[in-house]
C-alpha cells in the first residue's frame, strides 16, 4: 500500500508538473505572439482536465487577442463554473464589458474575479491592470492605480512591472515606463518584452536610428523572438512618414521585417490578417488584395476577409466589390466595426457615383453619410476627406462637396484645417451663387461660410482670397456694408504682395473695384469714380468700368 502511495503523489507531482510546463510554454507562446501555438497547448490541457479554470481564461484570452470574442466568450462562460482558478474568467468578461464600453458591468466582473483573493495574490490585478490599458475604451489610470498598489505589495514582481510600464506608456508617462522597463529587464533578463518595451518608447519618441539599434539588441539576445521584427516593421513605417525622401525605401524594409516576424510566428489566417492590418498601414493594396485572396483559401467565410477584400477592391478602383465586401462585414453585429470600414464604404459609393454617366447623386449623397458614420467613429479621419470632396468640387457638385468639408472641419486638428475650411466656404457659396431666393438653410450655410473664412483670417490675415470670398458671399446675402468692408480688405491685402502676385490677381481686383464703385455710386460719387479709374488702370478695356464712369458724369 506503501509503494501504491508512493506511486500515486509521483504520478500527480509529474502530472501537475507537466501541466505547469504546458501552461507555460503556452504562455512562452502567447508571448511570441504564436497564438496558434498558445491555442493548441491550451485546447490540450482544457480537453485534459475540464476543471482547469486557469487553462480556459488563457484560452480565452487568446481568442480575444485574435478578436475573436464569440469563442472568447464562450470559454469564459465555461470558465467560470471552474472548480480551480475559475476566478479568473470573470476577468475576460469584464475585459469584453470594457470593450462593449460597460464599465459598470466590467468593474461587477472585476469584483467577482479578486472577492476572495489575498493581497498576495497579484496575476488577477496584472490581468485586470492589462484589461484596462488594452480595452477599446481604455482607462491609463485606472491601470496605473490598479498595477502601482500592487507593485507596493510585491516590488520585484516582472509581470507587475511589465504590466505597470505599458500603461505608463499609452498614458504618456514615457520616464515612468522606462523606469518599470528597466527593472523588470534587471530582474530577469529573459524577459525579453520588457527589453523590447525600452525600443518602443524610442520609437515614439521617433528617434528611429535609436529605436533600430535598441530593437537589435533584443535579437542579439534572441534572434527567433518574432515580436521585434514587427516593432522594426512598424519602426520603419513611422520612419517613411517623416522621411518622404525615402519613404519608399523605409515601407520597404518595413514589409521585409513584418514576413520575418511572419515566420517566427505563424501563417495562419489570423496571423495573414496581422499582416494585412501592416500592408493597409503600408499601403501596399496590391500586396493587400494578393493576401486576401490567400486568406479566402484559408477561411472563406470568416468575416475580416470582406474588410480587406473591400480596401484592396477600392484601391483598385473596384468599387462594386468594395461596397459589397464592407456592407457585408458591418452588418453583421458580431464583427469589430471601425471608423475606418464605414469610411471606404462611403469612399467607393462616392467614386462609384462621380464616374457614372450620368452622375449618380442619390449614391453620392449614401457615400457622404457612411462618411459621416466613419467620422463620428474616428475623427482621424477627417485629414482624408478633402481627396473625396476634391472629386466632387472638381465636378461642381458643389452642394455634395460643402457637406463633405464641413464633416472635415469638424476636426481642427487636421493639417489642412484651413485649407478645407476655405473650400468649405468656397463650396457653399458657388453652391448659392445664382440663386435669387435663398432659402434660410442656404443662408444658415452661407453664414457657416462666413465664419469658416474668419478662422483663416485669424490664423492667416494676409490670405487675401479669405476677404474675396467674404465679399461675394456678402453679394448673396445682399449686405452692402459688408461687401464693400471685405472688398476693400481683399484689396489692401492684395496690394500689399509681390507685383508678380498682382498680376495674378487681375480679374479679381477688377471684381473688387468694380464692385465697390457700383456701391459707392449711390452715397459717394468720387468713391466711385476712384474705384472705376482703378479697374481701367488694370483693365483699360473694361466695359462695365467704362459704362458707369459714362453714367456718373
Amino acid at each position: 500500500m506503501k509503494k501504491v502511495f508512493i506511486y500515486t503523489v509521483a504520478t500527480l507531482f509529474f502530472g501537475f508538473l507537466g501541466q505547469a510546463q504546458d501552461i507555460k510554454q503556452a504562455k512562452n507562446a502567447i508571448d511570441a505572439e504564436q497564438y496558434e501555438v498558445a491555442k493548441n497547448t491550451l485546447e490540450t490541457i482544457t480537453a485534459s482536465k475540464p476543471t482547469d479554470g486557469y487553462a480556459k481564461f488563457l484560452l480565452g484570452n487568446v481568442c480575444l487577442l485574435q478578436g475573436d470574442y464569440a469563442a472568447a466568450k464562450k470559454h469564459f462562460d465555461f470558465g467560470i463554473s471552474c472548480s480551480t482558478k475559475g476566478n479568473f474568467s470573470y476577468i475576460g468578461l469584464g475585459y469584453i464589458a470594457l470593450d462593449k464600453g460597460d464599465v459598470a458591468e466590467a468593474e461587477k466582473y472585476f469584483a467577482l474575479a479578486t472577492q476572495n483573493s489575498s493581497k498576495k495574490d497579484l496575476e488577477e490585478t496584472v490581468y485586470i491592470g492589462k484589461a484596462y490599458t488594452y480595452s477599446d475604451h481604455p482607462n491609463y489610470k485606472k491601470a496605473v492605480e490598479i498595477l502601482s498598489k500592487s507593485r507596493l505589495i510585491d516590488p520585484a514582481n516582472t509581470s507587475v512591472l511589465l504590466a505597470l510600464a505599458d500603461a505608463y506608456k499609452f498614458n504618456k508617462k514615457q520616464n515612468d515606463a522606462y523606469d518599470c522597463y528597466r527593472e523588470a529587464f534587471r530582474l530577469d533578463n529573459t524577459l525579453l518584452r520588457a527589453k523590447m518595451g525600452l525600443g518602443t518608447l524610442i520609437k515614439n519618441a521617433h528617434n528611429f536610428p535609436y529605436a533600430l539599434s535598441a530593437f537589435d539588441e533584443v535579437i542579439a539576445l534572441n534572434a527567433n523572438y518574432g515580436p521585434v521584427y514587427r516593432e522594426l516593421a512598424e519602426t520603419q513605417y513611422l520612419w517613411a512618414l517623416n522621411d518622404a525622401r525615402n519613404y519608399d525605401t523605409h515601407i520597404a524594409k518595413g514589409l521585409a521585417f513584418y514576413e520575418k516576424y511572419m515566420s517566427l510566428t505563424d501563417y495562419s489566417l489570423e496571423s495573414r490578417m496581422r499582416h494585412a492590418d501592416f500592408l493597409i498601414l503600408a499601403k501596399d493594396y496590391k500586396a493587400l488584395e494578393i493576401e486576401a485572396n490567400e486568406m479566402t483559401k484559408i477561411d472563406k467565410v470568416n468575416p475580416r476577409i470582406y474588410r480587406y477584400l473591400g480596401y484592396s477592391a477600392y484601391y483598385n478602383n473596384n468599387f462594386d466589390t468594395a461596397i459589397s465586401s464592407l456592407t457585408s462585414y458591418v452588418s453583421d453585429p458580431s464583427n469589430r466595426v471601425i471608423g475606418r470600414d464605414y469610411f471606404y464604404i462611403g469612399a467607393a459609393k462616392l467614386s462609384k457615383g462621380v464616374s457614372l454617366v450620368p452622375i449618380d447623386n442619390s449614391l453620392i449623397e449614401n457615400g457622404i453619410l457612411d462618411l459621416k458614420k466613419s467620422f463620428d467613429m474616428s475623427p482621424a479621419i477627417a485629414g482624408e476627406l478633402p481627396d473625396l470632396a476634391k472629386k466632387l468640387y472638381e465636378k461642381k457638385l458643389y452642394n455634395q462637396a460643402a457637406t463633405v468639408y464641413e464633416i472635415a472641419i469638424a476636426n481642427t486638428e487636421t493639417k489642412s484645417y484651413l485649407m478645407d475650411n476655405f473650400f468649405f466656404a468656397s463650396s457653399v457659396y458657388w453652391a448659392c451663387s445664382g440663386i435669387e431666393n435663398l432659402s434660410p438653410l442656404q443662408i444658415e450655410q452661407l453664414n457657416k461660410a462666413d465664419m469658416a473664412l474668419n478662422t483663416i483670417i485669424t490664423a492667416s490675415p494676409t490670405t487675401q482670397d479669405a476677404y474675396l470670398f467674404k465679399a461675394r458671399i456678402q453679394v448673396l446675402l445682399k449686405n452692402n456694408i459688408l461687401v464693400a468692408k471685405n472688398y476693400e480688405d481683399f484689396i489692401s491685402t492684395a496690394n500689399k504682395k509681390d507685383p508678380a502676385e498682382l498680376i495674378k490677381m487681375k480679374s479679381k481686383l477688377v471684381e473688387a473695384y468694380n464692385n465697390l464703385g457700383i456701391i459707392y455710386a449711390d452715397t459717394d460719387k468720387v468713391k466711385a469714380k476712384d474705384n472705376f479709374g482703378k479697374t481701367l488702370s488694370i483693365d483699360p478695356s473694361n466695359q462695365n468700368a467704362i459704362e458707369q464712369l459714362k453714367l456718373l458724369r
